[in-house]
């Protein structure tokens, strides 16, 4: 097969301009509306649940989700599913543990309900920590994907096409905040569910609207290990903790958690995670066969070819079925994807350090609205900045891997503090600050002595620590730590609050 990928075609400029100035429009109109921090950060809590179920979904359903499973699925088989199935699975573990008590107890960050009770200042340092190194990680893949997706839709290089895409980016957050990101996030998000169903169903049109017999070709080219675990993750134990890592990462997600705040009460809150979870779960169920359907027409050799990781099997299967016409719309709806997604991780990121770190930590919670948006906009520069050097050096790995080292983290640094915050009377500020540090740094510490740095790309012979995902240890370890430094060091002052924050939980008598 022929590709175009590689070299500028007119298809793939225009709707790559299109989807540019229509986003770059909303961001000049939600410009003109954002001024106070409510504004910025919550989009002055004025989003429908549905509006906001759309928004979750274009914010979930990131790069990775795209173009990383179905690469993952074309290259490996039924082993990429893993990673469908696992970014499903923990919706309703949001709506019921973390969605009615973070809308109810927070403002704009998940570190105010950690803090709710306890200690200000050393939660909110640790909770920044925590959150921050969860959105670079999960920025990083992001970045990836555009590198490679517009070096190759206008043949400039990688780091050129990285820098472009953070330009962009930054200029959504610095100028029209969460309300601009909200609605990129919408749009984007019915871009994509249109463009996946029409490419599942040009797929399977192939095949007779037969899924059998699109798997038939794929056993009859690749054989029957391609439908059969194993071809991505042999160890049982690895596979446990991915599985643990892709579910109970999404309720430590800050760019998700932050979306309950643009909601205006609890009931919202619930009603657009159930709103999400169906738009993810169809997305989540077509989306395989993509996959399978690149491997059976597209080849596992082309697709290498073109990308080491796998991530253009999509494109490459857009033009293959429906001409270069096709391929531009595909790509430049990846392309909204990756800048809805950096959006949403450069708001969470750049609230950690504003409202956490300046004006609760510097200023003692008691900032100037102007003095805090500011913050908020200088923050959002420098993890701009920092996000394209992390996205250069990353150059070559492929997506959805990436962002389950992300989850890895999330699930390890914020779900277990957030999650006994909340349910637990005897949790501590110690308690609170060792979890999240001991589960940040074990975790990053866990993934840089693991196969994924010291062998595939500090290429070293043999891994010191034997898992490629690391949230079986990290996560446990976090639990345990937070526990026991809890249960060592009594806090009579946030024991008294709980009764309180019971109240505000579920009643939501206070809420902001």
């Amino acid at each position: 097969m022929d590709t175009t990928l590689g070299t500028p075609t007119l298809s793939a400029i225009a709707f790559f301009l299109v989807i540019v100035v229509l986003t770059l429009a909303i961001t000049y109109w939600a410009a003109k509306r954002t001024r106070s921090t409510k504004e910025f950060y919550a989009a002055g809590r004025s989003v429908s649940a549905l509006q906001n179920g759309l928004a979750l979904a274009g914010d979930y359903m990131s790069a990775a989700s795209f173009l990383g499973i179905t690469g993952l699925v074309a290259l490996k088989g039924y082993d990429g599913m893993i990673y469908a199935t696992g970014w499903l699975v923990g919706w309703p573990a949001l709506m019921f543990l973390i969605a009615e008590p973070l809308r109810n107890l927070g403002k704009y960050t998940f570190a105010d309900v950690v803090a709710f009770r306890l200690r200000q200042t050393p939660v909110r340092i640790a909770s920044a920590v925590g959150g921050i190194l969860t959105v670079l990680f999960y920025t990083i893949a992001q970045m990836v994907g555009s590198g490679n997706l517009i070096k190759l839709m206008f043949g400039i290089s990688y780091e050129s096409a990285v820098i472009i895409v953070g330009v962009i980016m930054m200029a959504y957050v610095l100028f029209g905040g969460m309300i601009a990101t909200t609605w990129v996030q919408i749009i984007k998000a019915v871009l994509l569910l249109v463009g996946v169903t029409v490419l599942t169903g040009l797929v399977l049109a192939q095949f007779g609207f037969s899924p059998s017999a699109l798997y038939a070709a794929v056993v009859e080219r690749y054989s029957q290990a391609a439908l059969e675990p194993g071809g991505l993750v042999t160890n049982p134990i690895d596979a446990v903790s991915l599985g643990l890592a892709l579910m109970l990462g999404l309720l430590g997600l800050p760019h998700i958690l932050m979306r309950f705040y643009t909601v205006p009460d609890a009931r919202a809150a619930r009603v657009s995670v159930l709103y999400a979870t169906g738009f993810i779960g169809y997305f989540y169920i077509i989306i395989p066969i993509v996959g399978f359907g690149a491997s059976a027409l597209v080849g596992r050799d082309l697709i290498t070819k073109i990308d080491a990781g796998g991530n253009m099997a999509a494109p490459l299967l857009a033009e293959q079925l429906a001409g270069t016409p096709f391929l531009g719309f595909i790509a430049a709806v990846a392309f909204a994807t990756i800048l809805a997604v950096v959006a949403g991780l450069t708001l969470a990121g750049a609230s950690a350090l504003s409202h956490d770190i300046y004006t609760h930590v510097i200023k003692g919670g008691h900032a100037t609205e102007a003095d805090q948006v500011r913050v908020a906009r200088w923050a959002t520069v420098a993890f701009g900045a920092f996000a394209v050097v992390l996205g250069i050096v990353f150059k070559g790995q492929n997506v959805a891997y990436m962002v389950g080292l992300a989850f890895a983290i999330a699930c390890s640094a914020n779900f277990p503090a957030l999650f006994l915050s909340i349910v637990w009377r005897r949790f501590t500020t110690p308690g609170a600050v060792a979890s999240i540090l001991t589960g940040s740094i074990l975790t990053v510490g866990l993934i840089v002595i693991s196969p994924t740095v010291w062998v595939d790309i500090l290429k070293y012979p043999q891994p010191i620590f034997p898992l490629r995902n690391p949230a079986i240890v990290s996560m446990t370890m976090a639990f345990a730590v937070g526990i026991l430094v809890s249960l060592l060091t009594r806090e009579p002052s946030a024991e008294a609050a709980f009764e309180d924050e019971k109240l505000r939980t579920y009643l939501g008598i206070g809420a902001e």
